[in-house]
């Protein structure tokens, strides 16, 4: 198969992923409601304390690139029980008998995560503006945040199918799915410095995804933000996660048939 044909599959099982979103947008306006209760909520009253924030950036400021970097998190880690219902219904069976390569299927339902955190992005943004966060609109800047929302989106959803394959059962996903999303949000840099940390959870928040994408996040939608680990280093990190994730969800989906 071509590159062109190749990218056709993908973005064709992308477009039918993302056609959902249009016959129930309610669905992410009550996944954008918990990311904005962080804001209002807990941003306002954490605000308060000092010393969380480095320098003299407001804690708003700090905490709304986290906080985007979450609801990316959240509405990721849930995509695999979207491929148990497809099994379920029989859908995946016509998937996988399809011409597409199984590459082209996992990496179109990784860019439809992509596609749903945006627009779930949309509204963090409306949010904090609104709340005074110094936001950068510099086109390069919304380009760059655009491409680290879409690349974790991708690399969470995958690694959230990979965990569908392994369970196979929705009532198991949603158990192991809540388990692995509070350790991973809080083992990073969202809400809290790593400076603050103690030394094993700084050396788990190392090797913890989520940390590249809230650091790359904060360079780019803050005005005067930087990265801690270079815009190169956060975008890398997550690439390689990303292509790593898909590579095992492509050995892997078929096997959700058994």
């Amino acid at each position: 198969m071509s590159i062109s044909g190749y990218f056709t599959q993908v973005f064709a099982v992308a477009d039918a992923e993302a056609r959902k979103l249009w016959h129930d947008p309610w669905e992410l306006v009550s996944r954008a409601t918990q990311p904005v209760l962080w804001l209002v909520l807990f941003g306002e009253v954490m605000a308060q304390v000092r010393g969380l924030s480095p320098g003299s950036v407001p804690y708003l400021d700090f905490l709304a690139p986290g906080i985007l970097a979450q609801s990316v998190l959240f509405v990721a880690i849930f995509y695999g029980i979207a491929a148990i219902w497809e099994r379920d219904l029989g859908v995946l069976h016509r998937y996988l008998v399809s011409p597409a390569p199984r590459s082209a299927l996992v990496s179109g339902k990784a860019l439809s995560s992509g596609t749903r955190a945006l627009s779930q992005a949309i509204v963090i943004y409306v949010c904090a503006a609104l709340m005074g966060v110094d936001l950068s609109f510099a086109p390069a800047d919304i380009v760059c945040a655009v491409l680290f929302i879409a690349l974790g989106a991708a690399m969470f959803s995958t690694f959230s199918l990979i965990i569908a394959c392994i369970v196979r059962t929705r009532e198991r996903f949603m158990g192991i799915g809540q388990v692995l999303t509070m350790p991973i949000f809080f083992a990073s840099n969202a809400i809290y410095p790593i400076d603050l940390m103690p030394h094993w959870l700084k050396t788990v928040s190392s090797i913890n995804p989520l940390t590249y994408e809230v650091d790359g996040l904060r360079a780019v939608m803050l005005v005067g933000g930087r990265s801690s680990y270079g815009l190169g280093s956060d975008f890398a990190a997550l690439a390689i996660v990303c292509v790593l994730m898909i590579a095992i969800a492509t050995r892997m989906y078929p096997r959700m048939t058994r």
